[in-house]
This record gives C-alpha cells, structure tokens and sequence, in this order.
C-alpha cells in the first residue's frame, strides 16, 4: 500500500536505495551501486513538503519509495527505488502513478525524470510506461542543471537521458 513517508521511515528510505543500487553492481555498474543515497536531510526536505511516498507491506514496513520534485513546472521523479525483494510486483509503477495523480491534481503537465539509457529497468521500462526521451533542445533549463550534477558525480560514464511524459497521454490503472 502506498502512503506518505514518516520522519521515521527516512533512515528506512536510505537502506532502500543502498539494496537496490546492488543491482546495478551485477551487471557492471559498481559505482551506481556505491553512488551516495539522498541524505536524511534532503529526504526530510521531500517528506516535509509532501513529496515523499513509501509502498508499505504488511506490516508497514517501507519496501519501495518515491521522492518528487517540482522542476520548471513539471513533477520530476527526483528518485524511484524497489527494494530487490520486492521487485517484479509493479510497486514501482504504482509509486510513478501516484505521483502523476499528485501532479494531475495539481495541474502540473508532465512528468520528468533522468534514467539510464541501456539499463532494461531503468531507460526500456520508462518506455514502457508511456515517457519519452528528450532531445538536448527539450531539456529545460532546471533538467539541464539535473543532468550537470549527474555528470559531475561520474554517472555519465553509461548513458543517461532525461524523459517525460505528458499526464493527459499516461493512462491511469
């Protein structure tokens, strides 16, 4: 189930990213996987202003998160992660609609998020789900600034693009 992210979860969030970075070690991706996760702070930044989601089991225990940021007037997925153990269960896809159901409410148009390009969950999936990639003169200027930063962390040594999709094209479960 989804629900807001508590003050409490935060820490949770952060080992969350740190199982599913693993992945990217697996197929020869090590420094993904070593790749800092969002510090409680800045995590506590996303809860504070409502942007944090946790997909919860049974017990209430976080198992996948979202963070959302609101970038040159769209809602920019600023972070998506499944825990390994729960992957393959379309709690990924249903942290990306929730957040598009908080951006359609707010009448923002789109939907962004950078990704890498050649990764089959990351780029092909994104596809799947009805975003685009965008060309370098699509890119606005915060999306840009976005890019820089990954660049500046080393994360361009795979391909990356940013993507979007328009919320009057996603088409709601």
């Amino acid at each position: 189930m989804i629900r807001d992210a508590t003050e409490a979860d935060l820490p949770e969030l952060r080992r969350i990213e740190w199982a599913a970075g693993e992945v990217f070690a697996r197929v020869g991706m090590a420094a993904v996987a070593r790749d800092e996760p969002a510090s409680v702070a800045t995590l506590r930044e996303f809860q504070r202003a409502g942007r944090a989601w946790v997909w919860a089991d049974e017990l209430d225990h976080p198992v996948a998160y979202l963070v959302l940021a609101v970038v040159d007037g769209a809602a920019h997925v600023e972070q998506v992660s499944v825990h390994p153990d729960h992957a393959h269960r379309r709690i990924g896809r249903a942290l990306i609609e929730h957040a598009a159901r908080w951006a359609r409410d707010r009448a923002l148009a789109a939907l962004t998020l950078t990704t890498f390009v050649e990764v089959e969950w990351n780029g092909p999936y994104y596809l799947r789900l009805g975003f685009r990639y965008l060309t370098a003169a699509e890119q606005t200027p915060g999306l840009r600034a976005i890019r820089a930063q990954e660049r500046e962390r080393g994360l361009d040594r795979w391909p990356r693009a940013c993507m979007r999709v328009e919320l009057a094209d996603w088409k709601f479960d």
